[in-house]
């Protein structure tokens, strides 16, 4: 498990920005100052250590009175978007409660992974869900161009295997892509710069955290 200090954002939409030498680089904008700690989570209180961060400002109004008093108690305005990350020990006493994390916690060209939640494509048959060829056109053939197929595994066990793949919702999932590099930070616009495509739409929230994979492997070779 990643447990690096990360930051929540908002999704912009993608753009593109040129190198030194001209090469164009695709980018997606990512919007992320105002990242403030609410809460933290120990292991004597809570079982595992944890900091809650709040991204977005929301209505007073439009927020119930358990949050209303977490925020009320943490000295921060109400936050739309809530999320806990797993850290550290040694990280809750660098960020208290009621402030906020800089941008600066990542650098540019520092490898990360973003986690959002897809674009929902509602219901989808195999083709499209499982990049299924479908059926031969021939002759003989009727009505089912695009089915999948057989799903029966014969009289033993005589039933449709768990995790099958059919024709069902597609999307509206928790996707992470990993080893994204950070093209470029804009500090006094609070902005990040992520090269590539990150998941979900404009204006979707995502988490950014440095890569788990970079960590492994850099544990490794310190080994």
């Amino acid at each position: 498990m990643n447990f690096q200090l990360g930051l929540i954002a908002k999704k912009i939409g993608m753009t593109q920005i040129f190198d030194e030498d001209g090469t164009r680089i695709p980018v997606t904008v990512l919007a992320a100052a105002g990242n403030t700690v609410t809460a933290h989570r120990t292991s004597e209180r809570d079982g595992y250590v944890a900091i809650q961060l709040g991204f977005g400002e929301k209505q007073a109004r439009r927020t119930n009175k358990p949050d209303a008093g977490q925020f009320r108690a943490a000295g921060v305005t109400p936050r739309y978007c809530v999320r806990e990350l797993r850290v550290a020990e040694a990280v809750l006493g660098e960020h208290p409660v009621g402030s906020d994390i800089p941008l600066s916690i990542f650098g540019e060209g520092e490898i990360v992974d973003v986690t959002g939640t897809s674009k929902g494509k509602g219901f989808q048959g195999v083709i499209k869900r499982h990049n299924m060829r479908g059926e031969m056109a021939a002759h003989g053939q009727h009505e089912v161009y695009r089915h999948g197929g057989s799903l029966g595994c014969r009289k033993t066990p005589g039933r449709v295997m768990p995790g099958k793949r059919m024709a069902g919702h597609m999307g509206n999932a928790r996707v992470t892509q990993q080893n994204l590099k950070i093209a470029k930070i804009m500090n006094d616009e609070g902005l990040i710069l992520v090269r590539g495509t990150i998941p979900g739409s404009n204006n979707g929230y995502v988490t950014i955290r440095r890569s788990v994979k970079t960590a492994i492997r850099a544990g490794k070779n310190r080994g």
